[in-house]
């Protein structure tokens, strides 16, 4: 198998399984040696602040419970127009206890597209902005596309800009995408 790329697929598992498939499938990758295969496993999570009993505590929470997520070595199969792992990879995780199956139309694998992985937050990708805060700045998409106005904060981690625009004579803050604006001023 010629490695063409790498895609991120779903995996669907009993619900409380996720850690320990994931777990399954990183042992089964090391012994075997598949590190040029599987890639990467993870099971999202997000940090939460519960209250309870007037206490603030901390607490890891899944995002996508019964889910695990693979990054997988991918082939082109000119036939079919799509990319395909190899038969042993899908049974490795197939066959991982706890894996229900792939999520996909009848059970077949279908990867995610970059634009589900960065909405996931699977994968950030960066974004190198030609301004800061202060600078004037062209809206380039979206609903306000043409409108200019000044980079009042950039949150690099969230990627986005609040940009203050004149709209009706009254300055109005937009929340946008760092690829949203650019610099009005070259």
């Amino acid at each position: 198998m010629v490695i063409e790329d790498y895609k991120w697929y779903v995996v669907h598992t009993y619900s409380g399984y996720e850690n320990k498939v994931a777990d399954n499938i990183k042992k089964v990758v090391e012994n075997r040696g598949l590190h040029d295969q599987i890639v990467e496993v993870c099971v999202p999570t997000e940090t939460v602040t519960e209250i309870k009993d007037e206490k603030k505590r901390e607490v890891e929470r899944k995002i996508f419970p019964g889910y695990v997520l693979v990054k997988l070595a991918v082939s082109y199969n000119e036939k079919a127009d799509e990319n395909r792992m190899t038969d042993e990879i899908w049974y490795i995780i197939r066959n991982t206890r706890g894996v229900t199956g792939f999520v996909g139309p009848d059970g077949r694998p279908v990867p995610l597209t970059e634009e589900e992985v960065y909405k996931l937050g699977v994968e950030k990708r960066s974004i190198s902005v030609n301004y800061e805060v202060g600078d004037l700045v062209t809206i380039i998409h979206g609903s306000f596309d043409g409108f200019s106005g000044i980079v009042d904060k950039i949150d690099v981690e969230n990627d986005t800009v609040r940009v203050i625009i004149s709209m009706m004579g009254r300055d109005t803050p937009l929340e946008l995408g760092l690829d949203q604006v650019e610099s009005a001023v070259d």
